[in-house]
């Protein structure tokens, strides 16, 4: 399969495209390879370059993970996910969300391999948090890649605009632009609640 490297934004000139022939294997030894950096995969087989973290973003994100970790010790009802975890989907995209969890039931039907790997599965909540310079209409194409992949629960959260979309896998979409409220886990994760003035 040709893949193509782009990390272009449409700002300033376009990038050098560098076309490489790997599977699955040589796509998971490729990003060993270069550790330094984060890719993800598009279903075309394209590789997105991701950025660093800026410092409001990666201080936002551990306030997620703290309270998700938190939360799964309480209930221990599966395993929790940091942004460096890169997930293969269903249609062959291979994604790192911010913050992801997956059922015991879940992680424990794969082997000791997938779980090693980029595990072959689409995680039952992933989380998203935005930047400023992020691109909005981007970030829902993704949501939406998430959930019609096996997602049942996906938060977008946009800090700079004090608003969460919430997916959920009967395809329904709900907004809220209210900072002072918690976020639910609804069925998903019973009994989580994130509190988004944490992320204020």
């Amino acid at each position: 399969m040709t893949v193509v490297i782009n990390d272009w934004r449409g700002e300033g000139p376009e990038p050098l495209e560098l076309e490489y022939e790997m599977d699955d294997n040589a796509f998971y030894a490729f990003c060993r390879r270069n550790s330094h950096l984060r890719f993800e995969r598009n279903p075309d087989r394209t590789i997105v370059i991701m950025p660093n973290t800026g410092g409001k973003t990666g201080k936002r994100n551990s306030e997620i993970n703290f309270e998700l970790v938190l939360w799964n010790r309480q209930y221990k009802k599966g395993v929790v996910f940091d942004s460096s975890t890169a997930f293969k989907l269903p249609n062959f995209a291979i994604r790192s969300p911010d913050a992801a969890w997956i059922s015991n039931e879940l992680w424990n039907s794969l082997s000791e391999e997938e779980q090693e790997r980029f595990p072959p599965i689409a995680p039952d909540f992933v989380l998203e948090l935005m930047s400023a310079s992020d691109n909005l209409k981007k970030a829902q194409e993704k949501m939406l890649e998430y959930i019609e992949n096996g997602v049942q629960l996906a938060w977008l959260i946009q800090p700079s605009a004090q608003t969460v979309f919430i997916y959920r896998a009967d395809g329904t979409i709900s907004k809220t632009a209210d900072f002072s409220e918690k976020l639910s886990g609804e069925n998903i994760l019973p009994g989580f609640e994130f509190p988004l003035q944490l992320l204020l």
